[in-house]
């Protein structure tokens, strides 16, 4: 993935983000860099911001589709009015947010436009195994011992982060920034309250998988029998 954008901030959190998706990441914040960078690196999709230092985004398109033709590229625009959305559509970009945006909109579409071009990977690198709990990010369908479980938008991604984590204690602090985004301004208690919900409908009935580390954070591990 190749991350293009002025803001040094954005470029860090974004790449953070899709490192820890399991993507590897190239950033940089400029039109010249990038396009040095897109030919030695050839990435499989492009993050790009409308606009940069040295050119707008619809000329660095222009510049890069010389190069590859073919890669997906997600437009980031600070504008929001439709001709913009337009201009950058009719360019040749493939998709768009705007910011602000949210992290996992951006995974998300990254996501999208990587299947549509054929350069995703297969359905098992979707599935989330841990013991005989199992998610699947794409349906968003969540199972346990072969039992469907219902879960909410937000229990889905608490428990995504947990089972991408599988035996590793997280802060309250570490799930707040990644479950309820980087600009959270609430309290540590909504942790509580969802790994909560969480353990109703997971561990309801069953030997427990999610646990609590007093004063350091929540685990996620496959159930212990016998």
């Amino acid at each position: 993935m190749l991350v293009v954008d002025h803001e040094a901030a954005l470029v860090d959190l974004l790449s953070m983000t899709l490192r820890y998706e399991g993507w590897e990441v190239r950033a940089e914040g400029t039109g010249a860099a990038a396009l040095s960078a897109a030919r030695d690196f050839r990435p499989d999709a492009v993050v790009l911001d409308m606009v940069l230092p040295d050119c707008d985004g619809l000329e660095m398109l222009s510049r890069l589709r010389r190069d590859i033709p073919d890669v997906p590229v997600l437009f980031l625009t600070a504008k929001d009015a439709v001709e913009d959305r337009v201009a950058g559509l009719t360019a040749g970009g493939d998709d768009y947010v705007t910011k602000p945006f949210s992290l996992e909109e951006v995974v998300a579409r990254l996501r999208g436009l990587m299947r549509r071009s054929g350069v995703a990977a297969d359905r098992a690198e979707s599935l989330l195994v841990v013991g005989d709990l199992t998610l699947d990010e794409d349906s968003h369908e969540v199972t346990r011992g072969g039992d469907s479980i219902h879960l909410t938008a937000t229990e889905f991604e608490l428990l995504r982060y947990l089972m991408r984590n599988p035996r590793r204690v997280l802060s309250k602090a570490q799930i707040l920034d990644r479950v309820w985004s980087y600009d959270f301004g609430g309290q540590a208690n909504v942790v509580e309250l969802y790994i909560s919900y969480l353990r109703r409908k997971i561990d309801a009935g069953r030997a427990p998988m999610i646990h609590t580390r007093r004063g350091a954070g929540y685990l996620i591990k496959a159930a212990e029998t016998g």
